[in-house]
């Protein structure tokens, strides 16, 4: 078994259907996890929904529902979003189950032995929304003059009986975790919050008694906690804590909470804190990654311009969505998607340059060898075309995906892809048929180790075509990770099992464009 590596999504708050954000934070997430499979760890990987806290509340009551039943309702949209897109999660971590209840009141009760809160009246501004308190100097003013949050989402004025938490006590401590390299990303990110711990932390109201949609707090008739301590704390539930046993005690701490980036200074500022008071060891790395806009406009449902991720997987296949997202996009900066932008970058590269490929390949094998595979002895431009893909597939781009530079590791990817082609062109298989069939013969074997190669190391990506892919190889499926690539006998191994090569079927089929797009 290899080493332990544990990631974590945010839980997504289910007062909404899932939209695109979601979407490309759980492929993302799945990419990594299924990304380390390969590179041979023993990887947990979690994912759930954060179901308490007053919007909640508001919002079954707005519905005439009860909380618990629109929790059990929305929880579930999220949950097929994740079988639609083919998310591999490990763990679906509801913040309503039994053992999340005593997982929170645990902390808190370490928080509380370790003298870190107190009961006191908050007085301030609260936004419903975000669930978030803000400090005065934070809000912004809205066009009639009303404050807002720097969400710019509304905050009203809360008065109530509260426990805080001594955030201000563990200022320096924070301060050193943030300046330690590779805590945060990416870098803007960390400035952001160095400077917010710099500015002076106050003290976090950490309780409510207006409603009581949420964990209570240990002892107490009145008071459920903040529902951000609550949510922050599935991270460690999914691993079985209060138990430190067994699965905590092999991935804890997480190597990896992947966040979007409104939810930064919860999970590395108040999140470390709670667990330092606590006694805990405070996760590895936060990546706090950009927005994804459709067509450069932030979704909304009053721009109407929200999009449901499982419409756009089924309208373009869950691959294509995954490859678009993980290709288009500078992980941690904010990025654009349309329709046209989805077909066009998915025709260029997997239907008419890798898809093209594979097909080409396996049909010449096929036709001109009968799919049979046999020994053989390389020229130099043959070498030359192994030693590009092989770099590119099992050094460049792992470099980058464990580097979280999708884009870039990708972009490695397909110059292997391009010289693969480019490879095709110049050795004219077509033409070797007639004037030397060895040749010919020769030039197929060495692009059907390319194809096999390519298909291992996009396989994160687009999972499901990639094995479709590589059953049409002959690869069995235990010798598809970044290992195999280094095993120099597969290819002898697979001739001796007498193994042929059948009429290919493609895997990546051209997309048309939208007919409602210019």
């Amino acid at each position: 078994m290899g080493d332990p590596f544990y990631i974590t999504t945010a839980i997504s708050y289910p007062n909404g259907k899932p939209h695109i954000g979601h979407a490309y934070e759980a492929i993302a997430a799945d990419v990594i996890a299924r990304f380390q499979r390969q590179m041979g760890r023993d990887v947990r990987f979690q994912t759930g929904t954060d179901e308490h806290g007053l919007k909640m509340a508001q919002k079954a009551r707005d519905l005439g529902t009860t909380p618990a039943a629109l929790a059990d309702e929305m929880s579930q949209y999220f949950i097929d979003m994740d079988a639609a897109l083919n998310i591999s999660y490990d763990v679906f971590q509801r913040t309503t189950e039994p053992r999340h209840h005593a997982a929170s009141q645990e902390l808190w009760r370490r928080m509380e032995a370790n003298g870190d809160l107190y009961l006191d009246r908050y007085e301030g501004w609260y936004s419903v929304r975000d669930e978030a308190y803000y400090d005065e100097s934070e809000l912004v003013g809205g066009d009639s003059g009303e404050k807002l949050s720097p969400q710019g989402t509304p905050v009203e004025w809360t008065v109530e009986e509260s426990w805080f938490f001594r955030l201000s006590a563990y200022q320096d401590r924070l301060l050193a975790l943030l300046e330690t390299d590779g805590f945060l990303r990416p870098e803007s990110r960390r400035n952001e919050m160095i400077a917010f711990v710099k500015a002076g932390l106050r003290d976090l109201s950490i309780s409510r008694t207006s409603f009581d949609w949420g964990v209570k707090v240990p002892g107490s008739d009145t008071h459920v906690m903040y529902v951000w301590i609550d949510a922050l704390t599935n991270y460690l539930t999914g691993l079985g804590f209060p138990d430190e046993g067994a699965d905590f005690a092999r991935f804890w701490p997480c190597d990896l909470h992947l966040i979007g980036k409104d939810i930064t200074r919860f999970h590395t500022i108040y999140w470390p804190a709670f667990l330092m008071s606590a006694g805990i060891a405070v996760p590895r790395q936060v990546f706090s990654h950009g927005f994804l806009l459709n067509r450069g406009q932030k979704e909304s449902k009053s721009l109407g311009n929200v999009t449901d991720p499982i419409e756009l997987a089924d309208r373009f296949g869950v691959d294509t969505l995954r490859y678009f997202l993980m290709r288009e996009v500078a992980f941690g900066q904010d990025g654009s998607y349309s329709p046209d932008a989805i077909v066009t970058r998915a025709n260029a590269e997997l239907a008419n340059s890798f898809g093209n490929l594979a097909q080409r390949t396996l049909s010449m094998i096929f036709k001109n060898l009968d799919g049979d595979l046999k020994p053989f002895q390389t020229a130099e431009v043959d070498d030359a075309l192994h030693v590009l893909v092989a770099t590119a597939c099992g050094s460049e781009l792992p470099k980058a995906f464990q580097a979280l530079d999708f884009s870039n590791g990708i972009e490695a990817w397909m110059r292997a892809v391009y010289a693969c082609n480019q490879y095709v062109d110049e050795q004219a298989p077509w033409s070797l048929r007639k004037t030397d069939p060895e040749r010919m013969r020769i030039v197929l074997q060495t692009l059907f180790i390319a194809v096999r190669d390519l298909a291992i190391a996009i396989r994160a990506v687009v999972p499901a075509s990639a094995d479709k892919l590589l059953d049409q190889l002959g690869v069995p499926s235990g010798e598809r990770d970044f290992a195999a690539l280094a095993d120099a006998d597969w290819y002898g191994r697979l001739v001796a099992s007498e193994f042929r090569v059948a009429q290919p079927v493609g895997v990546f089929p051209r997309l048309e464009l939208p007919a409602e797009t210019d």
